[in-house]
Formats: C-alpha cells, structure tokens, sequence
C-alpha cells in the first residue's frame, strides 16, 4: 500500500467481473483479509488531518477561547466543565453538518465528501419519518419547515460553542476548581426542542446527530447543578460503555474484529491479519485470537473498566482504568471503520479523562454524592431504558440508542439490481450521484470502480448477517451473476446523505420512498433485508423487498447456520425458514438490448 496508490485486488478487472458472483466475493474477501478495503494511506491522512486540526485545533480553540480560559497551548482548560460541554456541542454540530461520521471515501461519500447539510439543507431530497401516527409528519419529502428546523439547530450549536461560560461564580462555589462555569441553559434546552421536532419529521437526521448521546448530556446541562451534571455525565458515558459491552454477547461480535483489523493501516503485518482467521485462506471464520481480542478486549473491557471507574476510590487504580479506556477508543480510531466515527471515539477518550480524572469519586463526586438517591434512580432508569428494549425489540429501536456500536448484530440489507437498473437511482433528487459515478468522476476508470464497490459487498459477506443476505440473493435473483449487487449502507448514503450501519434508515420505507421517484419494474430492483438478532432468540428475522411490489417475502435463519458458513458460501445458501409470502412474486426482469423487459428464466 502507497501514500498515493491503494492496494487493489490483484486481479485482470475485464475477465474478473465476468465470473460467476460468488467466485469474486471469495476473492474479494481473501483480499480483504490481507488488506482490508486496499485504501490509499494518503485518505487515512485526510481523515487523521481533519479529526486534529478542524475537531481538536478549531474545536478545543474556539471552545477555551470563548470561555475565557486562556491560550488553547497552556491545557489548563482540560477539567473544566465548559469545555466539555462545548466539545460536545462542537462534535454534534460536526455530525449534524456531515464533517463527522459518515464522512468521507471510507463511507462512501467520493464526490462530494460531504453529505449532511448538502441534502438536509435542501428543500426536495428524501426525509424518512420514525412514526406514521405522528401528526404532520406526512411524506417523504424534505420541505422549507425541515430545512429551517435542521439551519435552526446548526445556528443554536454554533452559538452555544462561541457564548462565554455563564454563572461563573456560582458554579465555582459547588465546583472550586472551576473557573469557566457552564453553558447557558438555553443554548442546550432551545436545541433539545428542535431535533425532537426534526427527530419526528426524519429520523436520519436525528440518528445522524448522535442525539440518543448528546442531548442527555445537554438535558442535563439544562436542569441540573453542577455537582449532579458531573455525575449524570458519568452515567451518561459509563451506560454507553455497558450498553455496547452487553450487545457485544452472542456470535456476532467475533466476525468483526478480524476484517476491522484486517482494514488498520497500522497493523502491517499480513502475517497477523491471518492470525485472525481460523485458517487463512481456506476458512475465515474468527481464530480463537480473534475471539480472545474481540470478548477481552472489547466485550470484557468495555464492562468491567467503566464499573471500575464509577466505583473506585484509588487514584491510581482509577487512572489505569481511564488510560485502558482511552487506549481502546485509540484502537477503534486507528482501524479506520467504514462508517469512520473517529471525533465521537476522541470524545470519549477525552470525557474518561475529564469526568474521573478531573472529578474522581474519592473528591464528592461518586454516585452517593448525588443530591437525590431519586433522582440517581431516574437517569438510570432513562439510560438504560433503550438498551434494555433494544436488544430485545430491536425492531423498535436504532441499534445506536441500543448502544450496539461495532456488536456486529446489525439490520443490514443488500441491494440487487437487474443489468442497466441501477442508472434510474438518477431519478432520485440527491446532490451526490451512484457511487460508481462518484468515483468515476473522482478519477477511476468504470471498471475500477465497479470493482472497488463490489469489495464493500464481500466485507458485509465477512460478517455473520453477510452469509444470510447472500444467500436469500442466491434464492430470489436467478442470474446473480448478471446483475448489479450493492451493500445498502453505502447505497443508503448516497440517497439520504447518511449511513451509520443502520438498516433502518434503508428498509422498505425507503425503497418506497425511491421507487416514487424510480419507478423500477416488478423485479427489476431486489432489497435482502434483515434485523439485529434479539438478545434472548437464536433467530434473525429477513425480509425480501421488490422495490416496486414491497415486502414479498418474510422469514427467519438460524444465526449459528450463518456464523459458521464462510462468506463465499462454498456449501450453498445457508437453510431459512419462510413465515410469510406473497402468492405470487413475478419473476426478475432484465432489460434486453433495446430496451424492452425481458422476464429470466427461474
């Protein structure tokens, strides 16, 4: 791999897209595994450069700057809470703006880089409402009151990054180390109320801003005193870290640490990349190092080490535990995870800093120095009410307010067009086109690009739900070797400007969303779509989407079959169970040569 040059499957790219479908997600994978996406490290530069100079650089300066602490350079701002909050406005505002997460090539965003505000601030483009019931919530289209709404709670994060602490006296009396005092309530109440009203009208929005995170942190900011903030932030951060520590039980999690390291461009040994794989390259199922990395040094460390941190009074068994915590999100940062959330792991690398660190539980700010045993009941209760439903509902829930973040239980979908399909996506009012003609206009030859997407497709095959999506693939799209395959997150992307792993923001209620504006043939757009496993079943449940008839299909498969099949699916599709059918699903078409559709053969 090169600065400027990536590492592309050695491959001649004419012959190789003519093999059959699953021939090339074998060879893809392999190629993952040793590489993982093959990226040009000058990307990786790219990102590392924005995360410190536009997050860390204008962020931590802006927010010490305006809070009348002194030169960003003298770091005597660390432990006031002022600057926490202010980062944490400053990092909503960066994900709400499309410059966080979901940014970039590693997403999927080529040309332009940038989703976010070029489609949220647009009058037209795609809005996806949580719930029908709601009133004045109809539609899918984004209209003036969206737009003004979403420029709304841009303008209110931005002035509660640049406005001075308020009620600095007061604030240093609970808290007598402190000499910024607090944002000003407003400035974090007034937002709150905005993205709820957006949250209703488009939950992409919503779950692109990292609310189900960042506006308790601002509730709390609102309504409580000094004291209580502290240790409310604490429970804040410490129910993410167990929320994603639980989520991380099952069979999952262990098929998503060997392609995430596999994709470290600090991991420069091919030699530990196989060590991942139980037995490169003829089974890539997780060795047992991999399991050891993925259930001690994730599933363990991320419950066992925030415990330690709420409860300890020893400073320095407490600094050991901050500096494990910062550590692992320093881990997670340096394998570059497609969805790329690098500035919200720095946020909580630096909040296991602040909050215990800066206000240890020894110094009056454990959980019993709470000023109501009431109200400690009452965050805990709220915290922990959407993990808890989550994981067993996660139908209801968005994996990210599951606290499921990297558990590898995700709703996941795959979507299959039949030949010269994929073009009426142009159809779609979006600023950004399909992501081949990103990267086509990004500089790559057709061919190169139609190959880089189709690596997406054999990492979703390196993971357990890849297994069953391909395999529902095998069984609904006779000619699979024809047609156009593409993994939905980034698919997802380039229509709604966001993606985070959420198969939710691309179920069927998007697919009917773009089939207004597509109008596909019966057969002619084909969506495999399946939901997070519930915490207490073995079972996934699917679903098989004609962008032009709806859901035509629902079942269920066994996550152990899926678990235990390699990606290529070298023993055939793995075994479902059908619940429910349409009585009659039309065959796939084709287009022929000119133009007409043509029905293919079962």
């Amino acid at each position: 791999m090169g600065f400027t040059t990536g590492d592309v499957p050695p491959v001649e790219v004419d012959s190789f897209l003519e093999k059959p479908f699953l021939e090339r997600m074998r060879t893809l994978a392999l190629h993952w595994g040793e590489f993982g996406f093959g990226t040009a490290k000058m990307i990786h530069t790219v990102y590392v450069v924005k995360l410190l100079v536009l997050y860390v650089g204008v962020g931590t300066s802006l927010a010490a700057w305006t809070s009348d602490l002194g030169p960003v350079w003298d770091a005597g701002w660390w432990d006031e809470p002022v600057i926490y909050q202010k980062l944490i406005l400053w990092t909503m505002l960066l994900e709400i703006a499309g410059l966080a997460g979901a940014w970039g090539p590693l997403s999927g965003h080529f040309k332009p880089m940038t989703g976010g505000a070029r489609y949220w601030a647009r009058t037209g483009t795609i809005r996806l409402r949580p719930w029908k019931v709601v009133p004045f919530t109809s539609g899918d289209t984004r209209t003036i009151l969206d737009v003004t709404l979403y420029l709304g709670v841009l303008g209110l994060l931005t002035a509660g990054v640049l406005a001075p602490g308020q009620d600095v006296a007061a604030v240093a009396q609970a808290l007598p180390s402190v000499e910024g005092g607090l944002v000003h309530p407003a400035l974090l109440a007034v937002p709150i109320v905005l993205m709820v009203l957006i949250g209703l009208r488009d939950k992409v929005v919503f779950i692109a801003a990292r609310s189900e995170q960042y506006l308790p942190a601002l509730f709390f900011g609102a309504v409580l005193g000094p004291v209580d903030l502290v240790i409310a932030l604490k429970l804040l951060i410490v129910s993410v870290w167990i929320g994603a520590g639980i989520s991380k039980f099952g069979r999952h999690f262990s098929n998503v640490v060997p392609p995430m390291v596999s994709n470290s461009p600090l991991v420069l040994s091919k030699r530990f990349k196989r060590l991942q794989y139980r037995d490169f390259p003829t089974d890539l199922r997780p060795s047992r190092a991999a399991s050891g990395l993925a259930h001690i040094g994730g599933t363990v460390v991320e419950i066992v080490t925030p415990l330690v941190l709420l409860f300890s009074t020893d400073r320095t068994v407490t600094l050991l535990a901050i500096g494990l915590m910062v550590c692992f999100h320093l881990f997670i940062i340096s394998t570059f995870p497609l969805a790329v959330p690098l500035e919200w792991n720095l946020i909580f690398a630096y909040g296991a800093i602040f909050l215990f660190a800066g206000f240890p539980a020894q110094d009056g700010f454990a959980l019993g120095d709470m000023s109501s045993p009431l109200l400690t009941v009452a965050l805990l209760a709220a915290l922990f009410t959407f993990p808890v439903l989550g994981n067993l509902r996660p139908d209801l829930v968005s994996f990210l307010p599951s606290m499921r973040q990297y558990a590898g239980n995700w709703a996941s979908a795959l979507w299959a067009f039949a030949p010269g399909a994929e073009a009426k996506l142009d159809a779609v009012p979006r600023p950004a086109g399909n992501q081949v003609d990103q990267l086509v206009a990004f500089g790559y030859e057709p061919k190169l690009a139609e190959l880089t997407m189709q690596q997406t497709v054999a990492w979703r095959s390196m993971h357990s739900q890849g297994r069953g999506l391909l395999s529902l693939l095998v069984r609904h799209v006779p000619d699979l070797d024809r047609w156009t395959v593409r993994e939905a997150e980034f698919s997802c992307n380039s229509i709604v400007g966001f993606n985070f792993g959420d198969g939710h923001l691309h179920d069927e209620d998007l697919i009917r969303a773009v089939q207004a504006h597509c109008q596909f043939a019966p057969g002619e757009f084909i969506v495999v779509w399946v939901e997070s496993q519930p915490i207490h079943k073995q079972t996934q449940q699917y679903k098989v989407i004609d962008a032009a008839l709806g859901v035509v299909e629902r079942g269920t498969w066994k996550v152990e079959d899926a678990v235990d099949e390699q990606p290529w699916l070298p023993n055939g599709p793995i075994p479902t169970e059908v619940t429910w059918s349409r009585d009659s699903m039309p065959l796939p078409t084709m287009r022929t040569d000119d133009g007409a559709q043509a029905v293919l053969p079962a």
